[in-house]
C-alpha cells in the first residue's frame, strides 16, 4: 500500500470522528467512502488531487475508526454528518467526491445543501437505481447482526466483489481492512447502514426516489464515474443520472469494478482533476 496520510481527529456532533488532510493551496474537496469502508479507500487518489487542492477524506459515523454509535444510517442521516463535519472544519464551499454509499450521501447533500458544494463526482454511486448485488441484500436475513463476524476470507471475498481484477487484492489491503472490519462495533454498523439502504429486493424506494426525483432540480456541475464490470451497483444506472441530468459527464471505464477510482486510479485522478479545474460555466 501507499505511503498514508497521518490520522486525525476531530469532535462531529459528539463523534469521534477521523479524517485525513492534505494540500495547502486551490479549492476545498471532501472524499466520501461507501458501505464497510474508511479513508483507506482513497489512498490511490488523494495525493494526486492535494497537488492542486486542499483535500480531504473522512470515516463517516459507523465506519472506519470513527466512533460507532447505534443509531441512524440513512443518506440523510449521513449527509448531515457531512455537513456537520464540514462546519466543524469551517469549511464552507467545496466539491465532494463519493464512492457507492457515498456517492448517495454526496447527492443527498448536493440537494439538501446545494449552496455549499462547487461540483460533485458520484463514483458507482449508490441512490439512482434499485438493482444492487444479492451479497448486500442478504443483510436483510434475520439475526445476521448478531452472528455476522468479519474474517481475513470473508474481507478478501468482499473486497475481490468490488473489483474486475482480483490480483489487484493484496495481502495488505486485505490486512488492513479485516482490521478496521473487526473493530469493536464495526460489524453491526456495517449491517445498520446496509439494512438503512437495502431490502430484499435492492435500494429501497424511499431511499432512491427522492434521489432521482431531485437530480432535475441539480444545477451543481456533475461528474459520473462507473466500472463498466461493477457487481454490485449495475452501470445501467449511469443511464439515469443521463436522463436526468443532461449537463452530466459521464465516464465508463471498462475492466473495472465497483471501485473505479482504485482499479483505475490513474485515469480517475486524471480525469477528476481536468473535472475540478474546469470553471463551472464550461461544465
Amino acid at each position: 500500500m501507499v505511503q498514508l496520510p497521518p490520522d486525525r481527529y476531530i469532535q462531529v456532533n459528539g463523534i469521534k470522528t477521523r479524517y485525513w488532510s492534505l494540500g495547502t493551496q486551490g479549492s476545498v474537496v471532501i472524499f466520501i467512502h461507501g458501505i464497510s469502508s474508511a479513508v483507506e479507500t482513497w489512498a490511490l487518489n488523494i495525493e494526486a488531487l492535494a497537488q492542486h487542492h486542499r483535500v480531504y477524506a473522512l470515516d463517516l459515523v459507523g465506519s472506519g475508526r470513527s466512533d460507532k454509535p447505534l443509531g441512524v444510517y440513512s443518506l440523510v442521516a449521513l449527509a448531515e454528518f457531512a455537513h456537520a463535519f464540514a462546519d466543524a472544519l469551517t469549511l464552507d464551499r467545496f466539491s465532494l467526491i463519493g464512492n457507492s454509499l457515498g456517492g448517495g450521501t454526496a447527492l443527498q447533500f448536493a440537494l439538501s445543501y446545494p449552496q455549499r458544494v462547487e461540483k460533485l463526482v458520484l463514483v458507482n454511486s449508490l441512490g439512482l437505481g434499485q438493482a444492487v448485488s444479492w451479497g448486500l441484500r442478504l443483510a436483510n436475513l434475520p439475526f445476521v447482526d448478531r452472528f455476522y463476524k468479519p474474517t481475513r476470507s470473508s474481507t478478501a471475498f468482499t473486497l475481490r466483489q468490488s473489483v474486475d481484477d482480483p490480483s489487484l487484492i493484496t495481502d495488505e489491503w486485505i490486512d488492513t481492512f479485516y482490521e478496521l472490519l473487526s473493530l469493536p462495533g464495526a460489524p453491526e454498523a456495517a449491517i445498520a447502514q446496509i439494512r438503512a439502504s437495502v431490502d430484499w429486493f435492492g435500494v429501497r424506494p424511499e431511499v432512491y426516489q427522492p434521489l432521482v426525483n431531485g437530480l432535475p432540480t441539480l444545477t451543481t456541475p456533475t461528474l459520473i464515474v462507473w466500472g463498466k464490470q461493477d457487481h454490485i451497483l449495475p452501470v445501467s444506472h449511469t443511464q439515469v443520472a443521463i436522463q436526468h441530468l443532461p449537463k452530466a459527464q459521464v465516464q465508463i471505464f471498462d475492466r473495472c469494478g465497483h471501485w473505479s477510482h482504485f482499479e483505475q486510479a490513474a485515469a480517475f485522478n486524471t480525469q477528476v482533476a481536468r473535472f475540478l479545474a474546469r470553471s463551472s460555466s464550461s461544465n
